[in-house]
């Protein structure tokens, strides 16, 4: 697998994320960005491949297991996205915390637990913004991402309310980072692609959500 398959395969998994990385101009810090998608796809795929909640968590354990290498820029030879997500944490500040946590919050819906949406939505929205911008910024996103999380559960009229909080913190985003927030912009209901595309822009260009 290929960085061209990567990107394919994250279009094919989230469309709304792939559409907003089309917005980052240095080559490197977009292909990291997909690695970083990549891996998210395939947590996401688990559930859709077993039916037992055990065999899932058992996937999603080996997947925890291997951020040891990742992070220690030794990564399981032979596997595309953990090889990518390795070289991307090698130069990225890119945190263990957050890939725990999402991974945690995985074993916890396939176990019929709430989502989390900190866990989902916030930490890696924040991953994010460290590929494209360093750190210090994760404060500014936090809203954002809950942002995000809400209308990707169907809590539409919270996002709304919270979309005002989101932006104030969005103010001191450096442009760079904003594709890796962009995303929250839409609302679900948008109708094909060029639709999303130039609501996209139009938040980029404004800096807002």
């Amino acid at each position: 697998m290929s960085e061209t398959d990567l990107d394919a395969q994250v279009k094919a998994a989230d469309p709304d994320r792939w559409l907003s990385s089309r917005f980052v101009g240095d080559l490197q810090a977009r292909a990291d960005l997909i690695a970083f998608y990549a891996f998210e796809a395939e947590l996401l795929t688990i559930p859709t491949r077993v039916t037992q909640p055990m065999l899932a968590e058992m996937r999603y354990v080996w997947w925890r297991d291997q951020m040891d290498g990742v992070f220690a820029g030794e990564p399981r030879k032979g596997h595309p996205v953990l090889e990518a997500l390795t070289a991307a944490a090698g130069r990225r500040p890119l945190g263990r915390a957050a890939f725990d946590a999402l991974i945690e919050a995985h074993v916890g819906r396939v176990h019929g637990e709430p989502h989390d949406l900190d866990a989902f939505y916030v930490g890696p929205m924040q991953a994010a913004v460290r590929i494209l911008a360093g750190e210090g910024h994760d404060a500014a996103v936090v809203e954002a991402g809950r942002v995000r999380g809400l209308t990707q559960v169907g809590r539409a009229d919270e996002a709304r309310a919270l979309r005002g909080a989101a932006n104030a913190g969005l103010k001191g985003l450096p442009t760079a980072a904003f594709p890796a927030v962009a995303h929250a912009t839409l609302s679900g209901a948008e109708r094909g692609e060029g639709t999303k595309r130039l609501k996209l822009l139009w938040a980029s260009l404004r800096g807002r959500i």
